[in-house]
């Protein structure tokens, strides 16, 4: 069966296509048949398409007007025209998976998509403001050009449904609790893909290992799994809360923010904006968001994009640590994601902290640009894996067991 799969961003709408067999799904992710990026830029109306297709055919355009459902549609198109056409119709797609940010308590698995499904991703909106929408454009345009065809939701908050309420409920009045407000946890598809292919690599049962997963990109979270389910996780009620980030806060004193608002008059926008835009590595380092552009500047012996590493490293020694204590122990820890998969001196110095547990890299394995491989010593105690998160597949993977019934 053919599963196109569309991933939102706030920026950017990528979507691939894969062929899986109709008998059983791979072990191993398969390359995409063809693989499609918008983004738009600042310009009102342009957006710029990248289509690049298994045999090695390319496009890169860029266009123009106000839809992004026909920047979308004109993607999808290059299926089945041109040097990228691999398909002769759309029709041929069978099912349609879309990465939706915010699921709220409701949805705690993947669903095929109705009108109902549709009016929630839209209310928790509010949740995720930069995401639910824009999965929303991503939905209607499929359902403009591919009218037949079954779409699912796959939500990042559903991995996190199994969090104990201890662990999900904040110490705030019980009234919180009846309004909805919760720790949900997001990254989830790519926890849950990283958990199921450590198992694999070390040839082990899912069930009997305590993972703690490090998924650290431009955002960042830590999830706590153990018997192959999420029991702690750092983000929160929304994707702001744990992990000092790009340009994300992270956790903070809550009070810094009543602070602000009565001493310095901070409206509710400054506010989203400041803890958003314009802190994590870009509001300490006044560098950039992005950690090799950071380390670039230690390097010229700038303090304060080396105050932005250590501040960084602090905080996710200490969130590891904060897991650790959830699971009762460590068999595996799991660096994914642009900066875990990427900085060997980002694993290097949070795996330092954690020598007394008996963890032990091997330097020259870290060093060398591992994918999908374990980075520990063979006398460790735990198991060390760089995994390159495949989070388009894993969606792939969830809308073949739905439209097959398991």
């Amino acid at each position: 069966m053919k599963v196109l799969v569309l991933n939102a961003g706030s920026s950017s709408q990528k979507s691939c296509l894969y062929e899986i067999p109709n008998d059983a799904i791979p072990q191993t992710a398969p390359q995409p048949l063809w693989e499609g990026k918008v983004n738009w830029t600042q310009d009102r109306g342009v957006a710029e398409i990248e289509v690049q297709t298994a045999t090695g055919e390319k496009l890169h355009e860029s266009i123009y007007g106000d839809s992004r459902q026909a920047h979308v549609a004109y993607m999808l198109y290059t299926l089945t025209r041109g040097n990228t056409k691999v398909i002769g119709e759309l029709s041929e797609i069978d099912v349609v998976g879309h990465r939706v940010v915010h699921g709220g308590q409701n949805y705690r698995h993947s669903v095929k998509i109705t009108e109902e499904v549709k009016q929630a991703i839209a209310r928790l909106s509010n949740l995720a403001p930069a995401h639910n929408p824009a999965a929303l454009e991503g939905i209607e345009a499929i359902e403009k050009n591919l009218s037949d065809v079954p779409q699912v939701a796959v939500f990042d908050t559903s991995f996190h449904a199994t969090l104990p309420d201890a662990a999900a409920i904040y110490p705030g009045p019980y009234e919180w609790v009846e309004q909805g407000i919760r720790r949900y946890g997001f990254h989830g598809i790519s926890h849950q893909y990283c958990s199921h292919r450590a198992a694999q690599i070390l040839g082990k049962d899912l069930t009997s290992l305590r993972i703690i997963s490090c998924h650290l990109g431009n955002g960042a979270s830590l999830a706590a799994i153990e018997n192959g389910r999420s029991i702690d996780t750092t983000m929160g009620f929304t994707p702001l809360d744990g992990l000092m980030m790009g340009s994300r806060c992270g956790s903070l004193d809550p009070g810094i923010l009543v602070y602000l608002m009565r001493q310095h008059d901070y409206s509710a926008e400054r506010l989203d904006y400041v803890l958003n835009k314009a802190s994590g590595l870009r509001g300490i380092s006044g560098v950039s968001s992005d950690l090799p552009q950071v380390i670039a500047a230690i390097n010229q012996g700038n303090y304060r994009a080396q105050l932005a590493w250590d501040i960084y490293v602090h905080r996710l020694k200490a969130e590891i640590g904060s897991m650790l204590a959830s699971l009762g122990g460590l068999d595996v820890l799991v660096f994914t994601a642009g900066i875990g998969e990427k900085s060997a001196g980002i694993r290097q110095a949070a795996c330092e902290a954690f020598r007394f547990l008996g963890l032990k890299i091997d330097p020259q394995k870290n060093q060398n640009k591992p994918v999908d491989e374990d980075i520990a010593t063979p006398d460790s105690t735990v198991r060390v894996l760089v995994i390159h998160t495949q989070e388009d597949w894993a969606i792939a993977q969830q809308c073949w067991e739905l439209i097959h019934g398991h």
